[in-house]
C-alpha cells in the first residue's frame, strides 16, 4: 500500500493506539505531538491523509487545519476531537477537514473512515473531468480550482467539492441529506446546517447578488439545485 498518514496528537496513549492499528492496516506512519510540528510537516513532506487532533497546546488543530487550506495543501484531513460540540464539527469542516470523528473512538472506525476518505478523494482524481463551464464558472476539477470570468476563486476543499457535485448534476434538485451524504460522506442525524452554511459560502463567491442567486437555486421544502444562468 505504502501510503503514508500524518498522526497529529499530544496524547501519548492516543497516538499509540493509533500509530498501532493504522500500520497493522498495511500504512506507514508519522507522528507529530504540537500542532506547529504537525504543520511543518505536512508542509515539507508528502502525505496521503492526516489525523488531526482538535485540542494541541500552542496551536490548534483547527488552526493547523486553516493553514494548511491557506497554503494550498488539500491533503485529506480527519479531524479528532474529546468534544461532542455542533459548533466544533460545523468549525472543523469549514474550515476544510474532510470527517470527523468524537472521542472515544474505536480503532476499526478510524481505520474505517481513513480508507473512506482516501477511497473518495481518490477516486475524484481518476475520474475527472478536464473541466466544466456553467454560464461564466469554469471548474477545473483536477487542480481543485475555479474561475468567474477571468478571475481565481478561493474555496475550501469541502466548498469546491460541493460546488463540483452540483456542477456535476446541474439541473437537478439535491436534498440536503443527498448532499451530505454524498460531499461529506458523514451522518449528521438530520441535521443538515453544515449543507446551508457551504452553499452561502459558495454564493457569497460566484453569485452577482447573493440575495438573488442565478447560479445555486434553493428549492424551497427539497434542497438546492444549480443551473446555467445563460440558457
Amino acid at each position: 500500500m505504502n501510503q503514508k498518514i500524518l498522526i497529529v496528537d499530544d496524547e501519548e496513549s492516543i497516538v499509540t493506539l493509533l500509530q498501532y492499528n493504522i500500520e497493522k492496516a498495511g500504512f506507514k506512519t508519522t507522528v507529530a505531538y504540537t500542532g506547529a510540528d504537525g504543520l511543518s510537516l505536512a508542509t515539507s513532506d508528502s502525505f496521503d491523509l492526516i489525523v488531526l487532533d482538535l485540542m494541541l497546546p500552542g496551536m490548534e488543530g483547527t488552526e493547523v487545519c486553516k493553514q494548511l487550506r491557506q497554503q494550498k495543501v488539500d491533503t485529506p484531513i480527519l479531524m479528532l476531537t474529546a468534544k461532542d460540540d455542533e459548533f466544533d464539527k460545523i468549525l472543523g469542516l469549514e474550515l476544510g477537514a474532510d470527517d470527523y470523528l468524537t472521542k472515544p473512538f474505536s480503532p476499526k472506525e478510524v481505520i474505517a473512515r481513513i480508507k473512506a476518505i482516501l477511497r473518495r478523494t481518490n477516486k475524484e482524481v481518476e475520474t475527472a473531468p478536464p473541466h466544466l463551464t456553467i454560464g461564466e464558472l469554469s471548474i477545473y476539477p483536477e487542480q481543485y480550482e475555479a474561475m468567474m470570468n477571468d478571475d481565481i476563486l478561493t474555496f475550501t476543499r469541502k466548498e469546491f467539492e460541493l460546488l463540483l457535485y452540483l456542477a456535476r448534476h446541474k439541473g437537478k434538485v439535491l436534498s440536503r441529506d443527498q448532499l451530505l451524504s454524498a460531499v461529506w460522506n458523514y451522518d449528521f442525524s438530520g441535521d443538515t446546517r453544515i449543507v446551508d452554511v457551504h452553499v452561502s459560502h459558495l454564493r457569497e463567491k460566484i453569485e452577482p447578488d447573493t440575495k438573488q442567486p442565478i447560479y445555486i437555486k434553493t428549492i424551497r421544502g427539497l434542497g438546492y439545485k444549480m443551473e446555467d444562468p445563460y440558457k
